[in-house]
């Protein structure tokens, strides 16, 4: 039987005995990643109104990251500008950082964590 391209170019196929292969069993590992609870999670949210902000402002405090959509409320320029604000007050009580994802999105993040402004090579 005349050789292929392929077999030429990488050699021959060779035949793995099925030993070789071992079978893994995942559930074991998402079971221990279930139990154990995070130092801090990544919170998203959709802001609506400003009866909202202090369960946001709780997140934070609590030392995880509020990723908010404000699109509802940004045409409304007074809740818009007052929420922004506490933010930012949230965000400098606890030594965070504040940024603007885009025009619709704020993300607000707590103590020993900062967003870098600079966009990665490749994205838009």
């Amino acid at each position: 039987m005349p050789k292929s391209f392929l077999d030429k170019l990488i050699g021959p196929k060779s035949k793995l005995a099925e030993e070789e292969y071992t079978e893994l069993d995942l559930g074991q590992y998402e079971a221990v990643l279930e139990e154990a609870p995070a130092e801090m999670y990544v919170r998203v949210a959709q802001l609506t109104g400003l009866n909202e902000l202090p369960e946001l402002k709780k997140e934070v405090y609590d030392g995880n990251i509020a990723i908010i959509d404000i699109s509802l409320i940004k045409n409304d320029k007074l809740t818009s500008e007052r929420a922004i604000k506490d933010l930012k007050q949230v965000a400098a009580d606890v030594r965070g950082d504040i940024a603007g994802i885009g025009d619709d999105y704020v993300m607000v993040t707590p103590m020993s964590v900062k967003i870098d402004r600079t966009k990665i090579p490749g994205g838009r």
